[in-house]
């Protein structure tokens, strides 16, 4: 089925939603899955109800342009002075479950400095603060469905989750599509991480094509010379390829 909104007035003169396809199996995390201690209390403890996808969950949000500033896509320039780490560029394109670029898809990500710690109150891991960089962006795609951030690469961090538990370096994204039900948060890693295979956050993933979804690539044509490494994400939204999200 089309992942359009809302057929023309044409094909459906009365204006019926056209529901989003669901998600392929195997493909998103687990609810349970108890090597990932927190799924053990937030996992539904009955079977899941599919509601329909009314009006109301394939119709909006819209975003404008002024509510994104000219500094919120590099979170090196938001201090006054430079943050310490690797530069780097993150960019790629927001796509629907067609392949069709998703344009004005609002993007937010957050993330650990390159000590592996964040710029927040119950971060007590013993590693230094960055006072240039506080590692939170966002950004609007254009009309090709297009992004791109500059930001420095984050740090593994220990996370109690298990004995002698560290996080893989990542970057966290929040999405909103063309439709309330097209919200996705997700997490970018990095190629050759040592760190993957100890992980129960991606490990949760069932199928591994799905799982290499979340691994960024390394991009030569977005690099810039003496200056910042570039990285390949595209995110899609829907269908057999989508992007694993969190659960």
């Amino acid at each position: 089925m089309s992942s359009s909104l809302i057929q023309s007035k044409s094909n459906n003169p009365k204006g019926f939603a056209v529901p989003f396809r669901r998600h392929e199996p195997g493909t998103q995390p687990d609810y349970l899955y108890p090597a990932y201690r927190a799924t053990r209390l937030r996992s539904p403890s009955q079977p899941l109800i599919f509601l329909p996808h009314t009006l109301s969950e394939v119709t909006g949000p819209v975003f404008g342009r002024s509510e994104i500033h000219p500094n919120d896509k590099d979170l090196t320039q938001q201090h006054s002075g430079e943050p310490l780490g690797e530069r780097i560029i993150v960019s790629g394109r927001v796509l629907d479950g067609d392949g069709h670029a998703v344009a004005n898809s609002l993007i937010e990500i957050w993330q650990a400095n390159a000590a592996g710690r964040y710029a927040h109150a119950k971060d007590n891991h013993p590693a230094p603060l960055d006072p240039n960089f506080t590692g939170a962006g966002r950004t609007l795609t254009d009309q090709d469905g297009f992004y791109s951030f500059v930001t420095i690469k984050p740090g593994a961090y220990p996370w109690r989750n298990h004995d002698n538990a560290w996080r893989p370096a990542h970057i966290h994204f929040s999405l909103l599509g063309p439709a309330f039900v097209t919200r996705l948060i997700t997490q970018m890693y990095f190629p050759g991480d040592p760190l993957f295979a100890y992980d129960p956050i991606l490990q949760s993933i069932p199928d591994e094509k799905a799982r290499q979804r979340l691994v960024s690539k390394f991009d030569l044509e977005t690099t810039k010379p003496e200056w910042a490494l570039g990285y390949r994400f595209d995110i899609v939204l829907r269908g057999r390829e989508s992007t694993p999200f969190e659960r």
